[in-house]
């Protein structure tokens, strides 16, 4: 068995396999969305939010703490609406609240 050992670019993986290559379509969807979104939520708000999994017609939200997920909750109908609106089939947004390291150890 012979292996070919050159290294490659996670970017030039991506596009050599077809799992890696929808994988990173996935991603760059998620985040047009999450940009797409950005001017119908407030300002203050925006560095708590990353853009997460898609998985079908549900698309998922990282969020920093609760407070973040309870006012995206307020906006979750428009939030919906828009993403319709440019064509793409949403049917829920699921709300992740990612626990940071600092807040494990209390």
């Amino acid at each position: 068995m012979i292996r070919n050992h050159r290294s490659v670019t996670a970017l030039q993986a991506a596009h050599e396999s077809p799992t890696l290559a929808h994988l990173a379509d996935l991603a760059n969807e998620s985040s047009a969305r999450l940009k797409s979104i950005q001017g119908l939520i407030p300002k203050s708000l925006l560095g708590s939010i990353k853009a997460g999994p898609i998985d079908g017609t549900v698309w998922c939200l990282i969020l920093e703490n609760n407070a973040v997920a309870a006012k995206l909750r307020q906006l979750m109908p428009a939030l919906q609406a828009h993403l319709r609106s440019k064509g793409w089939e949403v049917t829920s947004i699921r709300l992740k609240v990612q626990m940071s390291s600092s807040s494990l150890g209390r």
